[in-house]
């Protein structure tokens, strides 16, 4: 008696007309995370993922080209419009938002909830020198 083989079904891609990226950038590095409306990751890259290492990380350079990598992935899934969340004080915010509309994704909103302090943690003493 032969064994039946089950063929594995092939997985088909998501078809998103539109999604949100967030981009967070800190003083370090800059992570873009592109996800459908729902809050699903469809694709995300980081400057450090790009292939910087150190303190290149975070330039504005590396955020940008870290943007087109993450925009680049998920128009595989039929992305054309964002709307883009910024988060952070680094120096890749609007490097990053460029990268997004070069890459061929055409931006309709752009919302920033960086967070501020209301007087939070106490500033370390002063350094006597």
């Amino acid at each position: 008696m032969a064994k039946q083989v089950r063929k594995a079904s092939k997985k088909t891609k998501l078809k998103v007309p539109s999604g949100v990226a967030h981009v967070q950038a800190t003083f370090n590095n800059t992570i873009i995370t592109i996800t459908n409306p729902a809050g699903d990751v469809l694709a995300w890259c980081s400057a450090g993922a790009s292939g910087f290492k150190g303190a290149r990380k975070s330039t504005p350079f590396a955020a940008k080209i870290a943007a087109e990598t993450a925009a680049r992935k998920s128009m595989d899934y039929g992305l054309r419009q964002i709307s883009v969340i910024i988060k952070g004080a680094g120096s890749g915010r609007e490097s990053a938002i460029r990268g997004l509309s070069e890459a061929g994704l055409e931006i309709k909103l752009l919302r920033d909830i960086t967070s501020i302090p209301h007087n939070g943690c106490r500033p370390p003493k002063k350094r006597r020198v």
